[in-house]
């Protein structure tokens, strides 16, 4: 058998889950023999598409065996979909829901399949992040990523389900990087509004964007900065050289680990071209909070008891 070779298609290259999801396909392409080449859309879904079909069409390009890639917008592009498992060439939709996944299935005879985290599980966990750190409740500036993103719906419609009614959200939107984040806050910061609002804690649906806002707060005039480093972080991904050990040194009150699934992926499309194994039409993993949520809760004590609350 000829050795296989798949493109991954990911948002960017300036989140931390970006990256590891880089790696852990390069780490897993190594184990099992097979050529990867990973390209990133700067979070253009234009650009994104125009890639795709880049290895779809162009004859001057060596055909990947399948192409696996996170939608950098809204759209899975069910078009360049088509067009990709016409042309022979397998289908894996990353962290974004999908409706075509079964039409695709049934039409053609290459692998196509979806695989993501339970995203609104995520939210579910952060909103249960919140009731354990604001035992007495409270009010959350919560950052959410972009609009047309099934992750970010899925996140904050989880959030809302598990979060106490003595909770009040503030939202405001960044797009899963630092600097986005660091734009949003620092310009809410600058209106009067935001003097006069009472923040007891920043949820953000990611860690880079969780260390945007405190990248913002840390810059804030000297008089009021102190009592915005003191609010609480958490984010999302928890990433181990990252979200993780930003939550060991104390810079993130906690986290989520949301496992990378380019492996995953990647090894159920070897094993589908080796032995034409059977493949689910959606692959779920399973986050997990970081820390443990009993152990968030003696945490959330003593904070709130530390503020005579």
């Amino acid at each position: 058998m000829k050795r296989l070779s798949f493109v991954v298609s990911l948002t960017n290259n300036d989140n931390d889950y970006q990256q590891e999801q880089a790696a852990a396909v390069e780490k897993a392409a190594r184990r099992l023999g097979v050529e990867v080449k990973i390209i990133h859309a700067n979070n253009d879904a234009l650009a994104q598409s125009q890639q795709l079909l880049h290895y779809v069409q162009d004859s001057g390009v060596a055909r990947p065996d399948a192409i696996m890639f996170e939608p950098a917008g809204g759209t899975a592009f069910p078009q360049v979909a088509r067009a990709a498992a016409a042309a022979g060439i397998g289908w894996v939709v990353l962290n974004h829901e999908v409706d075509y996944i079964l039409e695709l299935r049934r039409a053609y005879k290459v692998p196509v399949f979806a695989i993501s985290s339970d995203h609104e599980q995520v939210g579910k966990i952060q909103g249960q992040q919140f009731a354990a750190l604001l035992p007495n409740g409270g009010s959350i500036l919560y950052i959410e990523g972009p609009a047309n993103s099934s992750a970010a719906r899925d996140r904050t419609a989880g959030m809302l389900k598990t979060k106490p009614a003595n909770i009040q959200v503030k939202t405001m939107r960044a797009n899963w990087t630092l600097e986005s984040a660091h734009r949003t806050v620092s310009s809410w910061l600058r209106l009067r509004t935001s003097q006069e609002s009472r923040v007891d804690l920043v949820g953000a649906q990611d860690d880079s964007m969780a260390m945007g806002t405190r990248k913002a707060f840390s810059e804030i005039a000297e008089s009021e900065r102190a009592r915005w480093m003191k609010i609480p972080i958490t984010g999302c991904d928890g990433m181990p050289k990252t979200g993780q050990a930003w939550v060991r040194n104390g810079t993130l009150a906690a986290t989520i680990f949301i496992r990378p699934n380019t492996d995953l992926a990647i090894e159920m499309l070897v094993e589908w071209f080796k032995s034409g194994a059977s493949l689910p039409e959606r692959k779920v993993t399973e986050p997990e909070s970081v820390p443990a949520l009993q152990d968030l809760a003696k945490v959330g004590g003593r904070m709130q008891r530390s503020a005579g609350v």
